[in-house]
């Protein structure tokens, strides 16, 4: 896809409060690998070309494995997630996916097993930030291919 208009350029200020969120999640204490498997696999779910690659490169860069890569959209069935990425992987679904179904009681209850409030809440922000890129690279398109990780830190 090619990039239809450059977000960046036509409104800067607009991206601070994204750009501020990435820089809050880098700082909050998550792990880089929970995080980059939370912004695939949402990335998945919303078809974002350019965020799915660009967090499986990030996420490679970090020493994320192939397997845990491919079988991301698998998590459930696959025995390679930890029990605190799987509660992640199943809040990052609900949420991304809250226009199918409103997240039952019972998921909050078992997220909150794995995360303290504060993570919870940073985690939700991790996912409302990605959803927002998603809806930026997917509505305006986004020279998919092109990053290289480093590019915006």
């Amino acid at each position: 896809m090619t990039q239809r208009l450059n977000y960046y350029q036509a409104a800067p200020t607009a991206m601070k409060p994204l750009m501020a969120g990435e820089q809050y999640l880098k700082e909050c204490g998550l792990e880089k690998s929970l995080l980059e498997l939370v912004k695939l696999r949402v990335s998945q779910l919303n078809g974002c070309a350019y965020c799915l690659d660009m967090h499986s490169k990030d996420a490679r860069a970090a020493g994320e494995s192939e397997q845990r890569l491919y079988t991301l959209s698998a998590w459930r069935e696959a025995p390679f997630f930890s029990p605190r990425e799987q509660a992640a992987l199943a809040w990052a679904e609900a949420l991304t996916l809250l226009s199918q179904q409103h997240p039952a009681e019972q998921l909050l209850d078992d997220v909150r097993q794995s995360f303290t409030d504060a993570e919870l809440t940073s985690l939700t922000l991790a996912i409302c930030n990605i959803n927002s890129w998603n809806r930026f690279a997917v509505g305006f398109g986004a020279d998919v291919g092109s990053y290289q990780p480093g590019d915006f830190d």
